[in-house]
């Protein structure tokens, strides 16, 4: 029997995974992270790519996960500047999949999008056996159309055809929710059996309810918390005029804001906090680690999800809300589709969009205790029943075991 490179037999060789993401560094990616872990706690060996963030290392072995990083480009701004990080990051990635294809062979490849340009990437390598799985947490026509006033139409059919051609080279597809499932299955057309969803639920372990700082509410009664990425259809400068209304129009001094997270338009929202008179009501943290998230959920009255209504929005689901939820936060929220499915009684629901409206809702569960309390322990019981890592784990494991079979399997 030939030996391995690693001084196995060729034939017990552990079966490997090779996951791609672009949008975000490893393991700040949660949902990312937790199926690197799944995976190796299941027996896969589990290498990833990603960009590098600030502090990170080209390369690190984590939890049994080898992360190889490349430099990030700088934030784009406009068409152009994201065709050139597509370009960037893709040419970066794929010499990195090619160094590692040849120090430790792979079984599949998956791709977490956005983009959907990483089918050109794994096509190469499924003509050598590998499978490809497209894990697919956007819908990148709708967030093109989402995030532009004016979307152009041949970009937007550029987009659509890459969709696509990720669709049809993809062995499986892992789903983040059934809206996402259902366009997979009619405009994909994809098989139901080469579909599977894995809801982005929070580790119930990991995230939980701790201890309060009192001192985060910087000497208010009520500290409010966003949790979450700040990009053009993220709403968050809905957010801030909404707390400005508070302000004005509900004469509410009681409170204080913090906004964790960072994204394209960080800038620009922290400018806005100061023209709307907020900078003393509220705190910009930046990019936050898990034990500043468990300071402020931990401390907070509710949490807030701005998202509005458009075409990503209605049918995504809001890690966001979720992570409340695991801290017993109640949530206010615009009514979307699928928000309503992750939150169900764990939040309270404004007309989309309408700022004046959240505002009031947000007015309304301050004042209301009770309500905040019975909703945080629906949101608690919620995750751990239904939405947690641990319901999804298995499920996500299988589509490997369908797929390249057991880790160690002749």
């Amino acid at each position: 029997m030939r030996r391995s490179r690693r001084g196995g037999s060729e034939g017990s060789r552990r079966r490997r995974v090779l996951i791609i993401v672009q949008n975000l560094s490893v393991p700040l990616d949660r949902r990312v992270w937790m199926e690197c872990r799944a995976l190796v706690a299941a027996g896969y060996g589990v290498s990833v790519i990603c960009p590098r963030g600030p502090g990170e290392g080209a390369f690190e072995e984590l939890e049994g996960v080898r992360i190889h990083r490349y430099a990030a480009p700088p934030p784009a701004r406009g068409p152009a500047g994201y065709l050139w990080e597509f370009v960037y990051c893709w040419m970066r990635t794929a010499w990195l999949a090619l160094r590692i294809s040849r120090r430790e062979r792979f079984d599949a490849i998956q791709a977490c999008n956005p983009p959907d340009t990483y089918f050109a990437l794994a096509a190469p390598y499924k003509l050598a056996g590998r499978r490809f799985v497209f894990d697919q947490h956007d819908l990148n026509p709708e967030v093109y159309v989402s995030r532009f006033e004016r979307p152009n139409r041949v970009l937007l059919f550029g987009l659509r055809a890459l969709e696509k051609l990720t669709y049809r080279t993809a062995d499986h597809v892992i789903s983040t929710n059934d809206s996402y499932r259902r366009v997979a299955l009619e405009r994909g057309r994809k098989r139901p059996a080469d579909v599977t969803v894995v809801r982005s639920g929070p580790d119930a372990r990991m995230m939980s309810r701790g201890d309060p700082r009192p001192e985060l509410r910087r000497g208010k009664r009520h500290l409010l918390v966003y949790l979450g990425v700040m990009g053009p259809q993220d709403g968050v400068d809905l957010a801030l005029r909404a707390l400005r209304v508070l302000v004005d129009e509900h004469g509410r001094d009681d409170f204080h804001a913090a906004f964790l997270g960072f994204g394209d338009c960080y800038d620009d929202l922290v400018s806005l906090c100061g023209e709307l008179g907020l900078d003393d009501r509220v705190t910009f943290t930046g990019r936050a680690d898990l034990e500043t998230i468990s300071a402020y959920l931990s401390t907070a009255a509710l949490g807030l999800d701005p998202d509005p209504m458009n075409p990503l929005n209605d049918v995504s689901t809001m890690n966001k809300v979720m992570e409340y939820m695991a801290f017993e936060l109640p949530t206010v929220a615009f009514d979307l589709t699928e928000t309503r499915v992750s939150a169900a009684g764990a939040a309270t629901y404004a007309e989309p969009n309408d700022v004046r409206a959240f505002a009031k809702a947000v007015d309304a569960l301050l004042d209301d205790p009770a309500a905040r309390t019975r909703m945080g322990a629906e949101g608690r019981r919620r995750v751990e029943d239904v939405l947690a890592w641990e319901h999804q784990a298995g499920p996500y494991v299988d589509v490997y075991r369908r797929l390249i079979g057991d880790p160690r399997e002749p």
